[in-house]
Order: C-alpha cells, then sequence, then structure tokens
C-alpha cells in the first residue's frame, strides 16, 4: 500500500516464533530482512491489519502473545496490546510508527507472497550473521520474540 500521510504512517510488525525460531522475509523492495507487516489502511484499526498482514504475507495460523481488556462497553473495541512500539526511517524522509507484535505459529508452514524474494525460521545465533544484515532494533525485537514465545 502506499504511503497514506507525507511525513508518518502507522504500520504493524509481527514477529512470529515457531520451535525457537523466528520468521523473516526477505524483502525487495528495501534489500532487508524484515517480520512481516504493513501499513494499517484507513478503513482498518491495527488488529485488523495485524490478522490481514500475516495471512497475506506468511498463511500461517498464529496465537498473538498479548492480551486485551475483557469489556463489553459500547461503541469501543479493545485491541491486542502491543509488545513495542517505534518510529523508523522508510524511503527518508517518511517514517512509520509500528505496533510491534509478537506471535506463536501453530506450525512452521508458510507460504511465501508475491512481495517478498524469501522467507525463513532464523535461531537466535543465527539473527547476528552478516548475510542478514539485520539492523540492531530487528535483532532485538527479534530476541524479545524468542523469550516470549519459551516463557508463555
Amino acid at each position: 500500500m502506499p504511503h497514506i500521510h507525507e511525513k508518518y504512517d502507522f504500520t504493524i510488525t509481527v514477529f512470529i516464533v515457531y520451535n525457537g525460531k523466528v520468521l523473516l522475509v526477505n524483502h525487495p523492495r528495501y534489500d532487508k530482512w524484515l517480520p512481516p507487516g504493513g501499513h494499517v489502511e484507513l478503513d482498518e484499526d491495527p488488529e485488523m491489519t495485524l490478522f490481514r498482514e500475516i495471512e497475506e504475507e506468511t498463511g500461517l495460523q498464529v496465537e498473538v502473545l498479548s492480551g486485551k481488556p475483557n469489556f463489553d462497553s459500547p461503541g469501543t473495541k479493545a485491541l491486542l496490546t502491543p509488545s513495542y512500539v517505534d518510529v523508523h526511517e522508510a524511503n527518508p524522509p517518511h517514517k512509520h510508527i509500528s505496533l510491534i507484535y509478537f506471535a506463536r505459529a501453530v506450525d512452521n508452514v508458510f507460504r511465501l507472497s508475491k512481495e517478498h524474494t524469501d522467507m525463513r525460521w532464523l535461531a537466535e545465533e543465527q539473527l547476528a550473521e552478516p548475510d542478514y544484515k539485520l539492523s540492531p532494533a530487528i535483532i532485538f525485537y527479534a530476541t524479545e520474540a524468542l523469550r516470549a514465545a519459551a516463557t508463555r
């Protein structure tokens, strides 16, 4: 999806874990390995985007590793809470405000989308391998997702 705003857009990022490995995709537009995710569209809330992006980019069934309040309040929808939120450059000077979620996959059989050239499950020790050119932020979030999936 193209950018909605000139300076900032809201995005969803999801680190999906299965059996001690985290899923990353090779994104040709940025020439980087990244987690699945994408823009929150004008007709979506962040939770809708989260599940749409997981389906579109991976085809995986997941359990999101966060909670949300359990109440019934007319006119209010509680949303899954992101594990982290950050702002990062995306085609500077444009930036993304990213809601970062962790999830656990039901199985490891993904479907490669047309948006990416490759998709791999990486163990924690692979995150520092130079071939993947992962930023310190991606390594941090991936490591945190692995820890969260192991303890929940």
